[in-house]
């Protein structure tokens, strides 16, 4: 969609060969609980769900789908699913799983998202995103108009998300209710780099590599969307996070806030936005 992010080729690469590591650690740990998954049921989140809506008969594809949990619950859902990743890894893993649950007409495309118009075909009645997904691209209005294209007319687009106020402060190596403002909020040119030891899964694993992440506002987000010709339909802001950072504490339900006597401030740490193209 734009010549931009080729750029940062050598981040894409830095990135991709980290994932497809990882990919290798996801399949066998506990915190993706691919055994379980083979089991049944779904990954998705009850309120995402709603959003979305029901999905019996509809074509979905989800943009940076990792091996394709999300992707395949949706399909137990009842959509005909399509994912697209860039790490050859987990999209290898994702047809085999989709093999295995019987879903032979699930289609998985390997691709950085950025080429993904040059790698598939079609439009879609959901474009579906979710979870630890911007901040490895670098340019926010590139993704949207990727998004927008695959958009079918009168369809919706949907991403659940850490929300970019949580992305500025130091996540690791804090205590909890320490917000150390450390990043910037609206989008930068420039990748920031993390050294990275094991896994957000398995942080003991043996892997290292280097993480090369970039972030983007809440009005850069919603202004590109708009701009790609979607028209927003809602924007939730939640008070709760699905994974561990150093500054929250775990709730009783599994999720992760900011401890209960830390005062009478607040911030948002999720969002969740669903957006239709006109049609």
């Amino acid at each position: 969609m734009t010549d931009e992010p080729r750029v940062h080729d050598a981040s894409f690469a830095a990135n991709e060969s980290l994932w497809d590591a990882w990919t290798g650690i996801h399949a066998t740990g506990e915190f993706y609980d691919l055994d379980g998954f083979r089991a049944g049921g779904v990954r998705l989140r009850p309120d995402e769900i709603e959003m979305v809506g029901d999905v019996t008969g509809k074509t979905l594809l989800h943009l940076q789908c990792h091996f394709g949990i999300d992707t395949l619950s949706w399909a137990r859902l009842g959509a005909r699913v399509t994912g697209a990743d860039f790490s050859a890894a987990a999209i290898d893993l994702a047809r085999s799983l989709a093999d295995d649950l019987g879903f032979p007409d699930a289609h998985f495309v390997r691709s950085n998202l950025y080429d993904l118009a040059d790698a598939l075909d079609g439009q879609f009645d959901v474009v579906y995103t979710s979870r630890g997904v911007l901040g490895w691209l670098p340019d926010i209005r590139a993704w949207a108009k990727v998004v927008a294209h695959f958009v079918a007319p009168g369809g919706t687009f949907f991403i659940t998300e850490a929300h970019p106020v949580m992305d500025v402060f130091e996540n690791e190596g804090v205590g909890p209710a320490e917000l150390r403002l450390s990043y910037p909020y609206w989008e930068h040119a420039d990748p920031l780099r993390f050294e990275v030891k094991g896994s957000y899964a398995d942080p003991e694993a043996d892997v290292a590599g280097t993480e090369h992440a970039w972030g983007h506002s809440i009005g850069e987000i919603v202004s590109a969307l708009i701009d790609a010709g979607l028209v927003v339909e809602a924007l939730v802001e939640h008070p709760f996070l699905d994974w561990k950072v150093d500054f929250l504490v775990e709730s009783p339900d599994g999720k992760w806030r900011l401890p209960p006597d830390h005062g009478p401030g607040e911030i948002p740490l999720m969002f969740s936005l669903r957006a239709r193209k006109p049609g």
